[in-house]
Parts: C-alpha cells; structure tokens; sequence
C-alpha cells in the first residue's frame, strides 16, 4: 500500500518546466537517444533550436569505446565524469576542449563518461580566422570575484579572444552568496548545476535548483540567482558573446 501511494503521489509530477523564455530541465524528465554517428553512446538534449536555441547543448553519457559523431559547426565539450580520447589528447573530469568547425575531430571515450557538449554554427567576423584547437583544464584557471565579490567566482574557461563566439564559465558561490542583480540581456544561457543548490528566478518565477539541473535562458529573460544549504553551488553556463547584436544569431 505505502509503494502504491509513493507512486501515486509521484504520477504527472516533475520540477521541470517549460516557459517561452525559459526551461528548466530537471533529471526526472531526462530523456535519452542516440544521435546520429554515436556508438556506444547516448545524449540528453537539453537545448536545441526546436525550443527556440541559438545552439545546441547535451549530456552524452558513453560506454568505454563509445564515439561522438562529427559536429556540424562548432564544438565545446567539458567532461564531468571519466576520460576521453579529444583530437588525440586524452581529457579528464574537470577539463574540456574547444574545436573549430569542419575540423574532423574524432572523440572516443577511454572509459565509461559523462560530457557536456555545446554545439554550435560558427558566425565569423570578417578578415577574423576562426579559432583555433583549444584544450584546456579547469584547476589551472584563475578564478576572479565577480564585481569584486570573493564569494562569487568565476572562472574563464575560453580565451578572451573575439575568433571566439561564445563563452563558457564555471561561477562557484559560496552559501549565501548571490548574484549583484536581475539581469537582462541580450545573450541567451545554457546553465548546468554541477554542485549544491539554490533558487533561481527566471522571468517571473522562482525555482529550487541542484546539482544535475539544466537551464536555458533565452535573451532578455530576467534572472537572478542565489545559493542555499551549507556547501558552496557551482555551475557551467554558456552564452554567445562578441558579436553584434545585428548579426544573425546562429548563422
């Protein structure tokens, strides 16, 4: 009888939601498929242009051996769990890689892992080359405080380089700490919570969040975020960035 009502209560029940200028997509609604040209893998497709995105963001949870297929554009891939074989290198928990468009980059996992992979079409700057490979290691960026703000870090994980047109942080807050303001702006987010949890205020509601939420935040969405419980809350957030706001987004 108890297991009947636990289910009941559960039944048509999830945290996710999906606004016009929002998502927030929570695991109990995850739902996994592979894409094409994946072997021995699986994606969780958080963000894509269907809901109205500018870019493409998943999790791909992979077998030992499991592949990537190729990407159209532009590929960024941070791997939370495990170790891939990237371009030739081998990539571990905490770092990630940046590959330009049509750079036939083959992706294999070592073991079995988990990875956040933010595609997306390259939009030049004229007489600007497209950047180049890139890898990187999340330990060894320094973090800064935002505004000044110790309590809030953030870490730079791409070069501040205009070939680049998009941005991916980690933000750490210590519990308590928030961010100065409601923001609006222009860029839209891809957010993933990697640690701890908080309430986050997107358009004109409020959600508890943890780790292994996903968010999108589309542009001019209102947002706002502060961190609770007794352990700090981090995430990995995606935003385009150095190009004008003329220019045509995801083209």
């Amino acid at each position: 009888m108890d297991w009947e009502q636990n289910v009941m209560h559960h039944i048509g029940n999830t945290r996710s939601s999906s606004k016009r200028d929002h998502l927030l997509h929570t695991p109990d609604a995850f739902v996994r498929a592979a894409l094409p040209g994946m072997q021995k893998a699986a994606a969780i497709v958080h963000a894509a242009p269907a809901m109205g995105a500018a870019f493409t963001q998943y999790t791909a949870e992979m077998e030992q051996g499991g592949t990537l297929g190729q990407a159209s554009g532009s590929r960024f891939l941070y791997v939370l769990e495990g170790s891939l074989r990237a371009g030739g290198r081998g990539v571990t928990a905490g770092q990630y890689v940046y590959h330009p468009p049509d750079s036939g980059f083959a992706v294999a996992a070592a073991q079995p892992s988990r990875v956040v992979v933010i595609e997306k079409d390259y939009l030049a700057l004229p007489q600007q080359d497209p950047p180049k490979l890139f890898f990187g290691d999340e330990a060894n960026v320094t973090p800064y405080g935002l505004e000044g703000d110790t309590w809030l870090n953030v870490r730079q994980l791409l070069p501040a380089d205009q070939a680049f047109d998009f941005a991916v942080n980690t933000m750490t807050y210590q519990p308590g700490a928030t961010l100065p303001n409601v923001e609006i702006h222009v860029m839209e987010h891809g957010l993933l919570m990697l640690a701890g949890s908080g309430i986050y205020r997107l358009g004109d509601d409020w959600y508890p969040v943890s780790a292994g939420d996903f968010i999108w935040m589309g542009p001019y969405c209102p947002q706002w975020f502060g961190a609770l419980g007794k352990t700090p809350a981090k995430y990995l957030i995606y935003k385009d960035w150095n190009r004008h706001p003329l220019a045509s987004r995801g083209k």
